[in-house]
């Protein structure tokens, strides 16, 4: 589990170069576009994922032993939504760049052992949990922002594989607030890269299946907009799947946040 944490905060630290790196090129009428997730602007993305850089910086600080004056979500959200769009786009280069800059100075005893109140689950979580839900968070919206000027993007690869190791494992929870399994009429096991995907009453994530009912065609990265919503047309180019069930239910079990 020691290795994922690394591996965690490594991925966290190049999307966010690669992100910013993008952000500081835009102009304010790129900042106006649509971003992939479609009710949002490609500001209001990167004031979402600034705003939650900003939230979840006091649970792990805390965790770590320091003393925090944290603000209320609401007054924090309430500040970022009231926010021009250039200060949103700084606002996300500030506090994603400091939140991952705390994460990284955790020492190693540190990244094993600290668990992190969040506020919104019913008890505290290890750190590994935390950081896993972030990257959720960061790699589908910062492919939100980057394929508004890239229709052929995808979620960056090594973010996809660890994803799907933490689908398989410790944030394999969330998949009960993301995916509906009462859309399909039977159950159905998928073989998905480097892993698979059972639905039945539930949804999980397993390491392996020796007799998949369907095959999923594509990229992990693929698989995790799947999960996301974000595997629709025109963004699914070259994505199949083979067997018991079809895209499109794939689809409706996954309908996005």
């Amino acid at each position: 589990m020691s290795q994922l944490v690394d591996r965690t905060i490594t991925v966290l630290r190049a999307e966010h170069d690669v992100l910013a790196g993008l952000v500081r090129t835009l102009t304010d009428d790129q900042l106006a576009l649509t971003s992939g997730a479609a009710e949002w602007t490609v500001a209001q993305a990167l004031s979402h994922l600034g705003s939650g850089a900003e939230i979840g910086h006091a649970p792990i600080a805390q965790a770590a032993g320091e003393t925090v004056a944290a603000e209320d979500n609401q007054t924090i959200w309430a500040r970022w939504d009231a926010s021009a769009p250039r200060a949103q786009a700084e606002g996300f280069l500030e506090h994603n760049g400091r939140w991952l800059d705390m994460v990284e100075a955790l020492t190693p005893e540190q990244r094993s052992s600290l668990t992190v109140d969040l506020g919104f689950l019913p008890e505290p979580v290890p750190l590994l949990t935390a950081l896993g839900m972030r990257l959720n968070e960061v790699a589908n919206h910062s492919w939100d922002v980057r394929v508004a000027f890239d229709p052929h993007a995808g979620v960056n690869a090594d973010s996809a594989a660890v994803l799907v190791d933490h689908l398989a494992g410790p944030v394999g929870f969330l998949l009960g607030f993301l995916a509906k399994p009462a859309e399909l009429a039977a159950p159905v096991s998928v073989a998905i890269p480097g892993a698979g995907l059972v639905i039945d009453d539930a949804v999980t994530v397993v390491d392996h299946l020796e007799s998949p009912s369907a095959t999923f065609n594509g990229p992990q990265e693929a698989f995790i907009r799947l999960v996301s919503g974000r595997l629709k047309a025109p963004y699914d180019d070259g994505v199949t799947v083979e067997g018991s069930v079809t895209l499109d239910d794939l689809r409706r079990v996954f309908p996005g946040f």
